[in-house]
């Protein structure tokens, strides 16, 4: 067997606020140096060496995931315009393709059942990404638009995981590329509505979004475009788009805390290209600490403002100003409930779809413009995910909604407003033979230290009994930031996992947002370890009340979630069997004292401000997890999974992290792909693999080898 590879040491030292720390691994952060690429495929070649005898297992875990698709298959038609949107996926190709078909029935707004094997009359493969891929290593589709008068579309494609975009424009009718070509810009390129124009942004140094263009569709290149409007403040990133109403054109400057929305009337935006001044609307100024949202709404013939904020509201509220009159006295819509947070509210033109939280469960219900009412659109699962999606046009009668559980697989509805009638227009086959009733899940609240109480989520396979019975092997999830709630989502890959008789639970630690506004503030800042103590807790309390025993509990988590996974493991490694770090953000305070790092700046109103203040510069250094590896405990086995090309997280974090661990002796692996982003590797059967091999490491650890 290879020895594990052993980082060269070259002292860095970082001083603040009179601290030094010295750092012996900062030179791996140098991407481009080839002492830095052979580190990094020495500690593949090793990992692969170590983990050989997985191969059959993956294999197998991949054949088993494959088997329950349905690889050729089609979604859900969404209406737009004149035609039927939807997409199709074809057995053996990587990628999916964009199509449509035309509306028949302007008055039938149920979508036309389509063959998956077959063409439709009328139908049009617009985009097909794996043309678009050919050999590449990667792909990504970071934009997808079609004109509404449906003749001309775009597509922004990623080749490297970078996540900046090259933006094309082809003519549908004649299939010929249009002159545009638009590099090194950020994901969500889009049409106006009058198809005249392309709308986009682009990113500074530091990878955050800050100016605004319009590009007029037909010209070649960048060199005529019109910057409409730059983000100074660099905590802020930015963004714009329509109203769904398309009456209304917004640029929304957003931080962590804050928001400041400018609004135009849609038919000046042209002017804006022409250089011209323009009238633009304001409900807030920008205030620290409050943040909002605004739609148009029509209402008896009276245009309005619907704000959601939380202005004075921790869990939001939503008010309604006049349009002709914005700085208006509000009328309130919906009022504040503390521990109901108000997330999302979407206005047509004759209702609203208003999504919310309350008990940890992601809600939606719909508001009578007339009488402010909310109706809930209910559901028989005690857990579960619902929300609204696939909802373009402004005058539909009806929603279309997305429903899934831990054992219910996903599942597309149309919800008849006017009637409170709903029909399930598919839900994903799972194939061979899955029965929903085989498996069980279930709601705990597992007691903090400071008697707070935290909810988990299980699921299992029945036939291997209830958890809390007799231990059991234990795959436990988190993340725990950034008001992310990680929902009862159904997985196809999780089932392998079940069949093998493990249960798979959801720890929701503070600093998500499954409880409201509350949980996540006391989650973030000064308060980040009671994400960290939370997990702690749940792991003791499943460890201590026969759901599982330490050397059955695999803890895993990615991003944020992966800084998540080393402070747990610094704080109790005795808790946990192994633990499953995915582009995991460990060497937080080194990146989070750069503001020339992709978005830093932005985080600090997340993380707090070390680079200028130390008790936060303490705080972060007390948890953070690369300076915070121990030699006075056995580690568990750790696999920490990276992509040299990320941006989000750097490559460097869990590379140096890895390093440290073998300094105290730890069973740590890394596994850096060369080609990819911070969402891993591109491409349906890559991610199943790359699943099979994460899922293979889990059950080693688990002792289940079939």
């Amino acid at each position: 067997m290879t020895a594990a590879p052993i980082a060269k040491k070259v002292l860095t030292t970082r001083s603040h606020h009179g601290r030094v720390f010295r750092d012996p691994y900062e030179w791996l952060r140098e991407k481009e140096s080839p002492a830095v690429i052979s580190h990094l495929e020495a500690e593949n070649a090793y990992a692969e060496e170590r983990l050989a005898h997985l191969e059959p297992l993956r294999e197998k875990l991949f054949d088993e995931i494959r088997s329950r698709v349905r690889e050729t298959d089609l979604s859900v038609p969404i209406r737009r315009g004149d035609w039927w949107y939807y997409g199709r996926s074809i057995k053996d190709q990587q990628y999916g393709l964009q199509c449509r078909a035309p509306i028949s029935d302007p008055e039938d707004w149920t979508p036309p059942v389509l063959s998956v094997d077959e063409k439709i009359p009328g139908e049009q493969v617009l985009f097909d990404a794996n043309v678009e891929a050919a050999d590449s290593e990667f792909f990504a589709l970071g934009a997808f638009g079609v004109t509404l008068d449906g003749g001309t579309m775009l597509w922004g494609v990623d080749l490297a995981g970078d996540e900046r975009y090259t933006v094309r424009v082809r003519d549908i009718d004649t299939g010929k590329p249009l002159p545009d070509v638009l590099e090194g810009i950020a994901a969500g390129a889009s049409f106006t509505p009058d198809g005249r124009f392309i709308l986009y942004s682009t990113v500074d140094d530091a990878w955050r979004p800050d100016r605004v263009w319009l590009h007029r569709v037909g010209d070649a290149g960048r060199d005529d475009d019109v910057e409409i409007f730059h983000e100074s403040d660099e905590a802020f990133w930015v963004g714009a788009g329509y109203t769904r109403s398309r009456d209304f054109f917004q640029i929304v400057s957003g931080s962590n805390t804050t928001t400041d929305v400018t609004i135009m009337r849609a038919d000046d935006v042209p002017l804006l290209y022409e250089g011209q001044d323009v009238d633009t609307y304001t409900v807030f100024s920008r205030e620290d600490g409050v943040e909002y949202a605004v739609d148009h709404a029509v209402v008896d013939g009276e245009d309005w403002f619907y704000v959601l904020h939380n202005d004075g509201a921790e869990d939001f509220t939503l008010e309604r100003v006049p349009v002709g009159n914005p700085a208006a006295e509000p009328e309130t819509v919906i009022p504040h409930r503390a521990g109901v947070r108000l997330e999302d509210v979407d206005c047509l033109r004759d209702f609203a779809i208003v999504e919310y939280r309350s008990g940890g469960i992601a809600r939606m219900g719909i508001l009578d413009y007339a009488s402010g009412e909310v109706r809930e659109i209910t559901f028989q699962e005690p857990l579960y995910t619902a929300g609204a999606s696939g909802n373009p046009e402004w005058a539909q009668p009806i929603v279309r909604l997305n429903y899934d559980s831990l054992t219910t697989p996903a599942t597309v509805l149309n919800y008849e407003v006017a009637t409170d009638e709903r029909t399930v227009l598919k839900q994903v086959e799972v194939l061979g033979g899955y029965d929903r009733d085989d498996y069980a899940q279930q709601r705990l609240w597992v007691p903090a230290a400071d008697g707070t109480e935290i909810p988990v989520s299980l699921v299992w396979k029945r036939s291997f009994g209830t958890p809390g019975e007799s231990p059991r092997p234990v795959h436990l999830y988190g993340y725990g930031a950034y008001e992310h709630s990680i929902d009862p989502h159904f997985s196809m890959s999780r089932l392998s996992m079940l069949d093998r008789g493990v249960v798979f639970a959801i720890a929701h630690v503070r600093g998500g947002g499954e409880m409201g506004r509350a949980w996540y503030e006391n989650g973030k800042l000064a308060r980040k370890r009671n994400s960290f103590t939370d997990f702690v807790d749940v792991a003791r309390f499943l460890n201590d009340n026969g759901y599982t025993s330490p050397d059955r509990l695999v803890a895993e988590g990615g991003s944020a979630g992966g800084l998540l996974m080393g402070a747990v493991g610094n704080l109790a490694p005795e808790q946990f069997g192994g633990i499953l770090a995915d582009v995991p953000f460990v060497d937080a305070l080194t990146t989070i004292l750069d503001p020339s790092l992709p978005l830093t700046v932005i985080e600090w109103e997340e993380w707090g401000d070390p680079l200028h203040d130390e008790t936060f510069y303490d705080y972060m250094r007390s948890y953070t997890p690369y300076e915070n590896v121990r030699d006075d405990v056995t580690y568990p086995r750790i696999l920490a999974t990276t992509s040299l090309n990320d941006t989000r997280v750097y490559y460097v974090e869990p590379a140096k992290w890895v390093a440290r661990l073998r300094e105290v002796g730890a069973d740590a692996l890394l596994k850096c792909e060369m080609v990819a982003g911070h969402g891993g590797v591109s491409g349906r059967y890559n991610s199943w693999r790359e699943r099979a091999y994460q899922l293979a490491w889990i059950l080693d650890i688990f002792g289940i080898a079939e």
